[in-house]
């Protein structure tokens, strides 16, 4: 099986480039205004362009809104929907209005958080493990942290799934191996400074994913 990547929270043309010209599969765009990877509509429909037919893209959001969504639809040709912290009616009814695929994020910190997982059976087109991150804090992800990937192990996914969570170009292929994940998803582990990607780092993620 061959792990395909995405590169979470970019913003300006040269790092979605990298992410492109390194061979991610998908490049996720962020639509929630306290994330310092946050776009504008038109910041997005600038980088949207860029993007070809074989690389999908990924609107990130944090339970949003109609407008929001449609609007983010538009401006960010957007392929795919990713939900955080989504209510299960919710997301049914974002299905229901809508033809694209929906990932929804499920946060881990024990194995009992994988529940939040088999109740999204029927409703997410693929989940998305990422670590939880603290009570009361500002985002839902792209803080650095990590999950113990050993809690995958043996578990019935209900859905097709990715891994996130504290992945960087020094740690995705063991978690790779560990997990057997057909997707990764990064996003601060690329990035010099919270929300400025570094195509560097880009290139090093995407050669150790190309290499595990």
């Amino acid at each position: 099986m061959v792990t395909s990547a995405k590169i979470c929270g970019l913003s300006t043309p040269d790092t979605l480039d990298a992410a492109i010209g390194g061979g991610a599969s998908h490049v996720g765009l962020v639509f929630f205004a306290p994330s310092p990877r946050n776009l504008s509509l038109d910041r997005a429909a600038s980088l949207a362009v860029q993007v070809p037919p074989h690389v999908q893209r990924v609107g990130v959001f944090v339970d949003p809104d109609d407008a929001l969504l449609d609007a983010a639809i538009a401006s960010g040709r957007l392929d795919v929907l990713q939900l955080h912290k989504t209510a299960p009616a919710r997301i049914a009814a974002i299905r229901a209005r809508r033809s694209l695929p929906v990932w929804v994020a499920v946060a881990v910190k024990t194995r009992a958080d994988l529940d939040d997982a088999r109740a999204l059976s029927g409703l997410a087109d693929r989940i998305l493990y990422d670590a939880k991150t603290p009570d009361g804090a500002a985002l839902p992800g792209g803080m650095g942290m990590r999950f113990d990937w050993s809690l995958l192990s043996g578990f019935a996914h209900p859905a097709p799934w990715a891994l996130s969570g504290g992945l960087d170009a020094a740690n995705v292929a063991e978690a790779i191996r560990r997990t057997g994940a057909p997707i990764v998803d990064v996003s601060s582990g690329v990035e010099s400074a919270p929300g400025i990607k570094d195509p560097a780092r880009i290139a090093a993620f995407l050669s150790a994913v190309a290499q595990g």
